[in-house]
C-alpha cells in the first residue's frame, strides 16, 4: 500500500483526499496555496532559535501550554516508557513568541488556519449522510474563532548515540485533534501504521503538504474517519548527525464544542493531556 499524492487544484482532488484519509488515515496534497518559501525560512529561522539560549527565555507554562518544551518535560507517548527525543514550542496567536520570529510564524499560522477550514469541509462533504448526521455542528465551524489550535515547532536534536535504548524521535501514538496539517519536514522518518499493522513511510518530499486524522475527528466521526497511530523513527548513518525540524497545527475546536454526547473539546482534551503527563 502506498499513500497517493493529491493535486489540490485537480477536480477530483476533495474525494481522493478524503477517501486516502479513510483508507491510510493521511492524505498528502501537492499545489496547495502554502509557499514552500515560508515554510524553509520557519525552518531555518526557528533552528537557529532552538540552537540559541533565548529559548530559556520562553519556558512552558503549565497552564496555558504556550512557549518552549524542552527535551527534559517533553512528551512521552501514550503507552510509550521513554520520552520522545525532541524539543518544541507551541504557539498560540495569544500566546508568547520571540518577537523577531512572530510575523512570519503567525502568517503562516493565519494560511494552514484557513486552508484547513477548507479540508474539513472537503471531509464533511464527503462523509456518508449517516456519518455527517452524527456531527453535531459542521467541522469548519467548530474551529471559527478558536483560540485552541495549536502550531506547534518541533526540534528533533542530531542522535549523540548516548539515547536510552528504544527511545526514538517520537513514539507511536495518535494526536488529539481533529487534523493535524504538516508541511513535509526537512528530514524524512514520519511513518503511519497500516491497516495491516506494517508501518508505511509517509511521502516527505519538501513541499508536500501531509494532513492525517486525530482523535476529536475519530469521536466526532463515530470511528468512521479511524485516528492515525503514526511515529518518527530514527534516522541511521549520516542523517543521524543532521537535525530535523517539523511544524504541525492541530486543529482544536473551540472549548464548548461537542465532539460527541459523550465529550466536549475541553473534556476531552484534559484526558488525553493527563495521560501524557504535561497537565495534572
Amino acid at each position: 500500500m502506498q499513500i497517493p499524492v493529491v493535486d489540490y487544484r485537480a477536480a477530483d482532488a476533495p474525494q481522493r483526499f478524503v477517501e486516502s484519509l479513510r483508507e491510510t488515515g493521511f492524505g498528502v496534497l501537492v499545489n496547495h496555496p502554502i509557499s514552500k518559501q515560508l515554510v524553509q525560512s520557519i525552518y531555518d529561522r526557528w533552528y537557529d532559535f532552538f540552537l540559541s539560549d533565548a529559548k530559556f527565555q520562553y519556558e512552558f507554562d503549565p497552564e496555558k501550554q504556550d512557549g518552549y518544551f524542552s527535551k527534559v518535560i517533553s512528551e512521552t507517548a501514550k503507552g510509550a516508557r521513554k520520552k520522545d527525543l525532541k524539543e518544541y514550542y507551541h504557539v498560540y496567536p495569544w500566546g508568547r513568541i520571540p518577537v523577531e520570529l512572530s510575523d512570519e510564524i503567525l502568517s503562516y499560522y493565519e494560511q494552514a488556519s484557513e486552508l484547513a477550514s477548507e479540508l474539513l469541509n472537503w471531509v464533511e462533504d464527503n462523509s456518508p449522510v449517516e456519518v455527517a448526521d452524527k456531527y453535531l455542528e459542521p467541522l469548519a465551524d467548530m474551529i471559527k474563532d478558536t483560540p485552541n489550535t495549536l502550531l506547534r515547532v518541533l526540534h528533533y536534536p542530531p542522535l549523540s548515540g548516548e539515547e536510552e535504548p528504544d527511545a526514538i524521535r517520537a513514539a507511536a501514538h495518535e494526536d488529539i485533534n481533529l487534523l493535524t496539517i504538516l508541511p513535509a519536514a526537512n528530514e524524512p522518518g514520519l511513518q503511519v501504521l497500516t491497516k495491516e499493522n506494517e508501518w508505511l513511510d509517509v511521502p516527505c518530499e519538501f513541499g508536500y503538504l501531509v494532513i492525517n486524522i486525530g482523535d476529536m475527528l475519530q469521536e466526532a466521526s463515530g470511528g468512521y474517519f479511524p485516528s492515525t497511530t503514526h511515529r518518527v523513527v530514527n534516522p541511521v548513518g549520516e542523517a543521524a548527525t543532521q537535525s530535523r525540524i517539523s511544524l504541525p497545527l492541530f486543529l482544536h475546536p473551540r472549548a464548548e464544542v461537542k465532539l460527541s454526547e459523550r465529550y466536549t473539546q475541553a473534556s476531552y482534551l484534559l484526558e488525553r493531556l493527563r495521560e501524557l503527563g504535561v497537565k495534572s
